[in-house]
């Protein structure tokens, strides 16, 4: 049995792979708060006495996985499976993102540097068939750390404190490196969009006060989730129907 030409036995190893993967992000969460190793060599013995599987990770992992599997498709050359195998390693490095961006508002340097060295990683081998590509992904870099370092340093001329913290700069920096110059102005524009939205509804339910801080990581993982899982029409026209206040169909309908 096939699913989008993909044996469904590879869509089963890797639901089980994201499932071990999901606990492994759940003891990540745990030790880079900490300034822990999360790998160690008394790694078991010390999951066995300190820790509890947090299984709904587990299964959100594993469903993201299965989702990557479908998205991206087997394909017969290492370069044509580079997709597949970035948005495999990043999906549970943006898992780790949310949960501890969310309880604690930080986001751990040595989790920003695992994907900055990953995505560094990826940026060359992608230049071996296409140097385009790589200074695209270099670019990414630059613009995305860039517009949020502008934007931090602008609430703290203006605000008198930063607008956002460092982290979620750094962590722009590293994503630019997956997604490349123009996907990471959409991933931008939509973690914006997503922030203002649910921060009203945050403050609506009262589950955030209005002198409270809201962590913005989590608004640009759902952004970054968006632009991998829908085509990129989509979000263009979505988008543009958003900041043009639905001009933009009046006028394709002309």
């Amino acid at each position: 049995m096939y699913i989008k030409d993909v044996n469904i036995i590879y869509y089963i190893i890797v639901a089980i792979v994201g499932l071990f993967v999901g606990e492994l992000v759940n003891w990540a969460n745990k030790r880079l708060p900490e300034y822990k190793k999360v790998i160690s060599t008394d790694l078991f013995k010390e999951y066995k006495q300190n820790f509890s599987p947090n299984y709904i990770l587990m299964l959100v992992n594993s469903a993201i996985y299965i989702l990557v599997l479908y998205r991206c498709g087997i394909h017969s050359t290492l370069i044509e499976n580079l997709d597949l195998i970035k948005y495999l390693l990043l999906t549970p490095m943006l898992l780790s993102v949310v949960v501890i961006d969310y309880k604690l508002q930080i986001i751990p340097n040595r989790l920003n540097l695992t994907m900055f060295e990953i995505g560094i990683i990826f940026t060359f081998i992608y230049g071996i068939s296409n140097v385009a590509i790589s200074i695209n992904m270099l670019l990414g870099m630059i613009a995305g750390a860039g517009i949020f370092l502008i934007i931090t340093l602008l609430g703290g001329l203006i605000y008198g404190k930063e607008a956002m913290g460092l982290g979620d700069v750094k962590l722009m920096g590293a994503l630019g490196l997956y997604f490349g110059f123009t996907n990471i102005i959409i991933i931008a524009l939509l973690s914006f969009l997503i922030g203002a939205i649910l921060s009203i509804i945050l403050l609506i339910t009262k589950v955030k006060k209005t002198d409270e801080y809201i962590p913005f990581g989590p608004f640009i993982v759902i952004g970054t989730l968006i632009v991998i899982f829908v085509p990129y029409e989509q979000i263009i026209f979505v988008l543009w129907n958003i900041f043009s206040l639905g001009l933009y169909s009046k006028n394709l309908q002309y």
